[in-house]
């Protein structure tokens, strides 16, 4: 199946290809991302595979836990993989346990008799940047840390730009009473004090809610209140548009409403709003403060 780019989008993707800083810094930072998307295979204290007594196990995959009595140790809890792997080669009877690259969690700490943390790399502990103060491997943090940021950012650029386009595409192209009513609204909301509202929200959220429901919650709060800007450009840019001769051709010819927003008016103007994208990144990059939201505390 071949995919079809059109000449000007071509012509586009060539000129971005030519800023030799911009692309590779792309390349990298989606090649990193997509490598954390599966960062349990690589940066985990869970082992890959384990083989006991003929019996194969991949904790990895395995939606339960093994305790400790599946591998012949004397404890109920969780096996602890590492220290399995030691005790399977000090038997020497054939057993044995492959775990991850760096096999340490994000928030597991690694303490020693008589080392205090933080300690420094160490390619025989397998802490590559060494632990912190909570001795806590640092490569670890970083790895999901990484990938728990780019996630919330791409997440909370879609939602604001899909908010603030369909709004400013639709005051703009109606007009009358829906751009009356969404200026009055923007105006209005615009107002509402964020951090206020991040405050009272989070009071709301009952203590023994996750992470994952915090971090969501500061999510919806950041994007409710990030479209603003975007759809007032996109209002200015589709009252400009929808009065040139390519709107006027399409209605003639007898395109709908939508086909006319989202297939004519939206590709033209779509690149107002794009010059946002490092801007908006910039704002999140600033209101995600990892000491009050983060996954890893």
């Amino acid at each position: 199946m071949e995919i079809h780019i059109n000449p000007l989008t071509q012509k586009k993707l060539n000129r971005f290809r030519s800023i030799r800083r911009g692309y590779w810094s792309l390349v990298i930072l989606s090649a990193l991302f997509l490598l954390t998307l599966f960062g349990e295979l690589f940066v985990n204290n869970r082992a890959l595979f384990v083989s006991y007594e003929g019996r194969w196990a991949f904790p990895i995959l395995h939606s339960g836990i093994y305790t400790g009595e599946d591998f012949g140790q004397c404890y109920k809890s969780e096996a602890r993989y590492r220290e399995l792997q030691a005790a399977f080669e000090k038997d020497g009877k054939g057993n044995y346990v492959v775990m991850p690259i760096v096999p340490y969690g994000p928030l597991e700490q690694d303490f020693h008799a008589g080392v205090y943390p933080p300690t420094a790399p160490s390619i025989a502990s397998r802490h590559f940047l060494g632990t912190d103060t909570l001795a806590r491997d640092v490569l670890a943090r970083l790895f999901y840390g990484f990938r728990v940021a780019m996630l919330f950012s791409l997440a909370f650029v879609a939602i604001s730009f899909v908010i603030g386009i369909v709004t400013g595409c639709a005051m703009g192209y109606f007009g009358g009473l829906t751009d009356l009513a969404g200026q009055r609204f923007m105006e209005i909301w615009s107002n509402i004090p964020f951090l206020y509202l991040v405050i009272i929200m989070r009071s709301l959220i009952p203590t023994g809610a996750g992470t994952f429901a915090r971090v969501v919650t500061l999510l919806l709060i950041m994007s409710a209140f990030s479209w603003v800007g975007i759809a007032y450009l996109m209002r200015t840019a589709t009252y400009s548009d929808k009065v040139r001769e390519y709107v006027d051709a399409s209605r003639v010819l007898g395109a709908g409403t939508w086909r006319i927003l989202f297939k004519h008016i939206l590709p033209n103007t779509i690149s107002i709003v794009v010059t946002l994208v490092a801007f908006i990144g910039e704002a999140v990059r600033e209101a995600y403060d990892p000491r009050r939201f983060s996954t890893y505390r």
